[in-house]
């Protein structure tokens, strides 16, 4: 049942309203008995009589006139719909095209639903895993401020006390963070550098591979984006070549291919570098390796299974935390 926002009777007031004039009371003493004014006290009892003293009558009713004369014809408002719906435009667009006022179309355009544009329906999830560790590995990078005192993201203090803030001196540039996360265990590998380049783009990566060859992970795959530094980089495309590893790209403006390593550099903004209040960028720099250590690691007495990964991974008295490689072993130790 539907009431106005502002009604001073509800449905059971108005009934006892109706009832207590059956009764005997006039008009105007069952008025001052609800508080009500004696019109709303003679709308209400002749909407009860004409209803036929049923409690529908009692409802509210709808705003909009019973006769609307100067209503745009149905054949006419379809062309505006028709307009909206081919096009895309505005309501002032499609009244240029059409010929009738902007109110006109923003009106007619409300009444059909068509006023907002219907949302995208969302792509399902395409989650993937590869079955054992260094079957593939996802690559990106992400750009940090450096800063020589904390600022607005960490402290909240948005007003800009010192006059030298937009000095040249005090733009000190930004910390490139170069990531490459294993699509199964998600052992992951940073190193923070100042640019982009495709010298540094192989290095990095030339340390990555060492660095996850080191706990026993033999890369195969490695996908990146389709930045210039990664696609056309001879001097990488001749080190995957010599290892064996296959290069491969993401889908154009379709980061959600390489989503694992997107979502570990959205962990690692979160807890690492805007988790806490650092003094000054180095500071900050200071704290990845610590912090690379508690995301990826943890200490644990060894199982059986366990101890399988041991010997896998060669981490000492440390497992994975993001992993359990022990039922995955046998078919992994098969390939």
């Amino acid at each position: 049942m539907y009431l106005h926002a502002n009604a001073k009777l509800g449905l059971a007031g108005r009934l006892a309203l109706v009832r207590a004039v059956e009764e005997g009371l006039s008009l105007k003493a069952a008025a001052a008995a609800f508080s009500v004014s004696p019109a709303t006290a003679h709308r209400w009892w002749h909407r009860w009589l004409d209803g036929g003293r049923q409690t529908e009558a009692l409802l509210d009713r709808s705003s909009r006139p019973h006769r609307s004369p100067r209503l745009l014809a149905v054949e006419l408002q379809e062309r505006i719909c028709d307009c909206r719906r081919a096009t895309g435009w505005g309501p002032r667009l499609v009244a240029g095209a059409t010929g009738f006022a902007h109110s006109t179309v923003w009106k007619v355009l409300h009444r059909h639903g068509l006023s907002r544009r219907a949302c995208t329906p969302k792509e399902p999830a395409n989650s993937y895993e590869w079955p054992c560790p260094g079957d593939l590995l996802h690559m990106d990078t992400s750009r940090y401020a450096r800063f020589l005192r904390p600022g607005h993201r960490v402290t909240g203090d948005r007003s800009r006390r010192s006059r030298r803030w937009s000095r040249p001196e005090t733009r000190v540039g930004y910390d490139v963070a170069h990531a490459i996360v294993d699509d199964h265990s998600r052992l992951a590998y940073v190193e923070l550098h100042d640019d982009e380049k495709a010298e540094t783009v192989t290095g990095f990566v030339e340390r990555a591979l060492t660095f996850f060859e080191r706990h026993g992970i033999h890369p195969k795959r490695l996908m990146t984006d389709n930045g210039f530094s990664y696609v056309r980089n001879r001097s990488l495309r001749e080190l995957l070549t010599r290892r064996g590893i296959r290069h491969l790209t993401t889908e154009p403006y379709r980061p959600r291919t390489n989503g694992k390593v997107e979502r570990f550099h959205q962990t690692m903004a979160r807890e690492w570098a805007y988790g806490l209040a650092y003094r000054t960028h180095r500071h900050r720099n200071a704290a990845l390796p610590h912090w690379l250590d508690n995301y990826g690691w943890k200490s644990s007495c060894w199982t059986v299974a366990s101890s399988f990964a041991r010997v896998l991974v060669g981490a000492g008295d440390r497992v994975l935390k993001r992993r359990w490689w022990g039922c995955l072993l046998p078919r992994c130790l098969a390939a």
